[in-house]
């Protein structure tokens, strides 16, 4: 089959792993593959060219080569390198959403394929947030492969956004993460279960007047300098959280983490702090249980409490598009409905 008039990609260039046009015309690029879509796509996701390359298991100098031989293609710079990582030009951000599109259509034909011969087994996409509590994680994991033993999924670690794009564009079939309030009416196709309620960890100087009984008051709390975040690890908690302090404090702000990934360091920088501040953790532990105090408390002095009347919670919800097959759905339903029970 010839590329048709209307410009769609011909199954003859898909098979042979080669697309001879990004933008239909005569003056389109030649030469572009399906591997540097998926090298850029690696990239322009894990933001440096060293987590990208270990993601797609090849080395460093390979994929720098192969993302230049696409901007030469393509003529035009794709990438920014900077010290921090890589961004986006305009170009690229064009090319980035459009290369999805095409991957995901390759991927999801080569699936629909292989089914209809009778080969293989029932694939499945599964996005797990990252900054999600281990146990809620784990149970995730844990009861989906016990309930479709015969499926296999993989494994995705990466960010959601409010608008669930990973599985809107096809590049993820379900997801586990944090719903905001306005994520229980989703649009199609997609579908979503409620998990449970959690709650974040605050912890409070020693000696602060409420550490004692274990509880603070939004208003006291939202009079405080409150270490969280940063937002990128998860935007949509993070801003619903802040609305919520803002009620009290119009002014208020979080405080980055000075240690994103060390809670005690961060701690231990919180306790020593010229005016009283506080640690909020993401959401942690089921609603309604109390925090428990560790050898963190006397080793930092601060100490965890509880928000009294629970005005900062997230739901977690498993989320998943309905064009998948009626079984994987069945199967995404039930691992939902064991992991709330």
């Amino acid at each position: 089959m010839e590329e048709a008039e209307n410009g769609s990609i011909s199954s003859d260039s898909i098979s042979s792993g080669s697309i001879s046009s990004l933008n239909f015309d005569d003056s389109a690029p030649q030469g572009v593959e399906l591997r540097h879509l998926r090298y850029f796509v690696a990239v322009a996701e894990a933001g440096t060219f060293t987590h990208a390359a270990e993601r797609m298991y090849v080395g460093q100098p390979t994929l720098s080569q192969q993302i230049r031989r696409l901007e030469e293609f393509v003529g035009t710079p794709l990438l920014q390198r900077r010290r921090d990582g890589v961004r986006l030009t305009e170009a690229g951000t064009v090319l980035l959403e459009e290369s999805r599109a095409v991957l995901s259509l390759v991927d999801h034909g080569v699936s629909r394929t292989r089914q209809a011969a009778g080969l293989g087994r029932s694939r499945l996409r599964f996005v797990v947030q990252p900054y999600l509590p281990p146990t809620l994680a784990a149970a995730a994991v844990s009861r989906l492969r016990s309930a479709a033993p015969e499926v296999d999924v993989t494994w995705l670690e990466t960010a959601l956004d409010a608008g669930f794009s990973s599985i809107l564009q096809r590049r993820a079939d379900a997801a586990l993460g944090w719903m905001s309030p306005t994520d229980r009416a989703l649009p199609d196709p997609l579908d979503v279960m409620d998990i449970g309620s959690f709650e974040p960890d605050v912890w409070v100087p020693a000696q602060h007047s409420r550490a004692a009984n274990g509880a603070i008051g939004l208003d006291e709390l939202a009079r405080m300098d409150i270490i969280h975040g940063p937002r990128h690890a998860d935007p949509g908690t993070y801003d619903a959280w802040r609305s919520v302090l803002r009620t009290r404090n119009p002014s208020f702000d979080f405080t980055d983490p000075p240690f994103q990934q060390s809670l005690p360091m961060t701690l231990a920088f919180a306790a020593t702090a010229s005016r009283p501040s506080a640690v909020l953790t993401g959401p942690c532990r089921p609603g309604g249980i109390a925090p428990q105090a560790t050898a963190d408390a006397g080793r930092h002095e601060m100490v965890p409490v509880r928000v009294e009347g629970a005005p900062l919670t997230a739901i977690a919800g498993l989320v998943w598009s309905t064009d998948l097959p009626r079984e994987l759905q069945q199967v995404l339903f039930e691992t939902a409905e064991k992991i709330s029970a």
